[in-house]
């Protein structure tokens, strides 16, 4: 169930710019969650989506716009308001960034401990509980380079979890999987969105986009040029450039040999 759109967002990212090499990659771009909601970033190579993410995470400042927690406007120039920022807005990586000298359980914990301030006991606690939300139980005491690709992923995911996050940016979660372990993953996310957990997702999975998101936004060239519900944006039938460019993706999934010239 979502929040009327009327009360406070838990977050907001306002007119969004960042310049990377003298060029503008991102152009007053805007997000709006609330509770529950799911938003998925699709588009072209190129086209911002991984940036626009992280700006919203400042692992890369923008350079032009405003990010908000509920009702505090976050100073991404002040340390305390960003690290204040980054423990309540979660990030998945498309490579894990786990620690390979740490087992599951620890890389979990680590930011527990050194973040949160918890007892080792109590961050190894909390961090297990994580690893069975993920299904990774049996695998607390391995090390990364005793799992499989999907395996890390959850790892990654039970981790950003284990810090309550308010809203969980995912950046192609599924890219650097073999494709028969892209679907563990998927089940956590899917598990997590029934759940009500706000996410924003980058991802080429558009079946899935399809049936967890509550909003799809189509970014090219540094902009979001359409958004809105899976329903009016791929409906059969539908001219959108949302559909025209997930018509030719699906395409190129199913075998055919042409590209997506973009």
């Amino acid at each position: 169930m979502h929040t009327p759109a009327s009360e406070t967002p838990i977050l907001r990212a306002e007119h969004f710019s960042k310049y990377l090499g003298g060029r503008k990659i991102l152009d007053d771009c805007s997000i709006c969650m609330h509770p529950g909601d799911v938003k998925v970033l699709i588009g072209p190579s190129g086209a911002g989506k991984s940036t626009f993410l992280q700006c919203i995470n400042c692992l890369l400042e923008p350079d032009e716009g405003e990010i908000w927690l509920g009702e505090k406007q976050i100073n991404v120039k002040n340390s305390k308001e960003l690290c204040y920022l980054r423990q309540h807005v979660g990030m998945i990586f498309q490579d894990f960034n786990l620690f390979d000298h740490l087992c599951a359980q620890d890389n979990v914990a680590l930011a527990l401990r050194k973040v949160r301030g918890m007892s080792k006991q109590d961050a190894l606690k909390r961090a297990k509980e994580e690893l069975a939300r993920v299904g990774l139980a049996d695998r607390a005491s391995l090390f990364p380079a005793q799992l499989s690709g999907g395996q890390k992923q959850r790892v990654a995911i039970a981790r950003a979890l284990a810090m309550d996050p308010t809203v969980l940016l995912l950046d192609e979660p599924t890219s650097a999987l073999d494709p028969e372990l892209v679907g563990e993953v998927l089940t956590v996310i899917r598990d997590l969105a029934s759940h009500g957990m706000p996410m924003i997702m980058v991802t080429h999975q558009m079946e899935f986009a399809r049936a967890v998101a509550t909003e799809i936004l189509f970014m090219e060239q540094g902009q979001v040029i359409e958004h809105g519900a899976p329903d009016d944006l791929l409906a059969p039938g539908t001219i959108s450039r949302t559909q025209d460019f997930c018509t030719r993706l699906c395409d190129l999934c199913s075998g055919d040999t042409g590209r997506i010239e973009e």
